[in-house]
């Protein structure tokens, strides 16, 4: 499937709610995308079909040691065709000249399908977070990724 790849804007959060809410079962609020958007340490990129309407996002802030993979969603109608693998491709290409820092993200141990992603894009496994899902109070699995930079570099 071919998707343009570009930055997200507060004029993309009616879509992105959309999203969100078809995706997770305690989906993240208007008010903390927005949040995310303005924050200059973050990123935030969308895929958009040539009718322009979004199918994807995925959003990433930066810490001192790593980039947290905050949040990354398909509409489940444009899922398992590369969107996602895509969005995270080109964080990682935007983000490839900080060398200092690598990926961390959390997901749900019962998503076997993002986990398969994540591991096929290079993250591995760091541990478990406890309760970490407020909805259900299921654990997290903490994954971890070298920045393309540092594995160049091994």
């Amino acid at each position: 499937m071919s998707v343009e790849l570009r930055r997200l804007g507060i004029r993309d959060l009616d879509a992105v709610e959309v999203i969100e809410r078809a995706s997770y079962p305690t989906p993240w609020s208007r008010s903390m995308f927005a949040a995310e958007l303005r924050k200059p340490s973050a990123l935030a990129i969308g895929a958009y079909l040539e009718t322009g309407e979004l199918v994807g996002y995925a959003f990433v802030s930066r810490y001192v040691d790593a980039w947290h993979v905050m949040n990354v969603a398909v509409a489940p109608e444009f899922r398992r065709q590369g969107i996602a693998t895509e969005l995270l491709e080109q964080l990682f290409d935007v983000t490839a000249e900080d060398r200092r820092r690598g990926y961390t993200l959390e997901v749900r141990v019962s998503n076997t399908n993002a986990i398969r992603l994540y591991e096929q894009l290079g993250f591995e496994s760091r541990g478990i977070r406890r309760g970490y899902y407020t909805d259900n109070r299921e654990d997290a699995l903490i994954m971890w990724r070298e920045s393309a930079q540092s594995e160049k570099a091994s």
